[in-house]
């Protein structure tokens, strides 16, 4: 399937390129601009099948969707109506800029910031109508300072602080927080929840001992709904599964737990175009620096990305230590050299029938270069790979609801 679809790139002005499912589809294809040098495919359908998946595995509890940092990274604007179409009625933004945006997406959904009040922000954020974290005490007084006339103030959330000391309120801020009736009549608590520190590591002890903690903290509060799993927390079982769940990373096809893997697929494939294919002779420098050098003869491609579209620096490859990989169709090729910031180069020596052209595509990020093998050889997660994907490429977007 994969030569095939290379010919019909070499054939095309205007290349066609498979859905970002693990097996690509022959009736979802789609054109890209002649003057792309790299795509990213958004498969819509997966994302809502993930939605619903993931919503399935944690019923009762209700399943909602992080959003923040662009969805990340494959475009808010798209994702949010995928997801309300899906069924999902809750979403996480970090911050009011992303929350602007998300209100206007969903005008009927709950939206929570997750970074709560910024000093001066209190008033636009409950003028929008969506819901902050409050993660400290001078947070909640602000908050609550927003109720007048015996009114309570607006919808908020508390974050209590678990172990993770990261966000959050401490168990003495908690503790005092209980002892004020005063304050906390004039708030109108919608969620208390914590954020997992080792969930992806199923059997650490601090799982379970953070959900000890959180059982504690939101004993001495007023009765609200209750959330403390993420992605990798809401496979950890029902006990974590409390009211509410928060995946992010999952919906959008991570699997940063190996050992338990959440009921979900790909939505993203990363293509980009070969500009030259050239032979390197024995010796010949490759990329700045002369870092790489052949050591045989040796057939380069360059390929049209570079860390200006998010192929990490630390991809790049000497002859002592290996670097990332792309991908043609099931064959990966090592990128060799450094990564500059429009181009790799990638040892293309052994990739024959068909030998890689000029104008053929390439995976960055593929059904055979998932996400979690392109993050590893760069030394870091899946997570950074998907959020920072440059806007130059051009976006596609499949298995849109008309």
């Amino acid at each position: 399937m994969h030569d095939i679809q290379t010919r019909r790139i070499r054939r095309a002005a205007t290349a066609t390129v498979p859905s970002a499912r693990a097996e690509p589809q022959p009736d979802a294809q789609t054109s890209i601009p002649a003057g792309a040098t790299g795509v990213v495919l958004v498969d819509l359908a997966r994302l809502a099948a993930n939605w619903q998946a993931l919503a399935h595995h944690v019923a009762p509890a209700e399943c909602g969707a992080v959003v923040k940092a662009d969805a990340y990274g494959m475009g808010a604007a798209r994702v949010i109506p995928a997801l309300q179409a899906a069924g999902c009625r809750t979403f996480f933004v970090a911050t009011l800029d992303e929350a602007v945006p998300a209100r206007a997406l969903a005008p009927g959904a709950a939206i929570y910031v997750l970074d709560g009040l910024l000093p001066g922000t209190a008033r636009d954020l409950a003028g929008l109508g969506v819901i902050p974290a409050l993660t400290n005490l001078e947070d909640v007084r602000t908050w609550a300072a927003l109720a007048h006339n015996g009114t309570r103030a607006p919808a908020a959330a508390l974050h209590v602080d678990t172990g993770l000391h990261r966000l959050g309120m401490s168990a003495k801020e908690v503790r005092e927080l209980a002892r004020d009736t005063d304050l906390l009549g004039r708030l109108d608590i919608a969620l208390v929840m914590s954020h997992l520190a080792c969930a992806d590591e199923a059997a650490h002890p601090m799982n379970r001992e953070q959900l000890d903690v959180f059982h504690r903290l939101r004993a001495g509060l007023p009765r609200a709904r209750a959330s403390l799993a993420a992605s990798d927390g809401l496979m950890l079982g029902a006990d974590f599964h409390l009211d509410l769940v928060r995946p992010g990373y999952a919906l959008y096809g991570g699997q940063a737990a190996q050992e338990r893997r959440a009921p979900v697929e790909a939505i993203v494939r990363v293509r980009a175009r070969i500009l030259q294919v050239h032979d390197v002779a024995v010796g010949g420098r490759i990329g700045y620096s002369a870092s790489y050098r052949a050591t045989s003869p040796q057939r380069i491609a360059t390929v049209a990305a570079g860390y200006a579209d998010g192929v990490f620096r630390h991809a790049s490859a000497t002859n002592e230590t290996p670097g990332g990989f792309v991908a043609f169709g099931s064959k990966r090729a090592p990128i060799v050299g450094r990564v500059s910031m429009d181009l790799i180069t990638v040892d293309v020596t052994g990739i024959d029938d068909p030998a890689p052209q000029r104008g053929d595509w390439v995976d960055l990020v593929g059904p055979d270069l998932p996400i979690e093998m392109v993050g590893r050889a760069a030394g870091t997660i899946g997570y950074e790979v998907l959020t920072r994907l440059g806007p130059r490429f051009h976006r596609i977007y499949l298995g849109e609801r008309g």
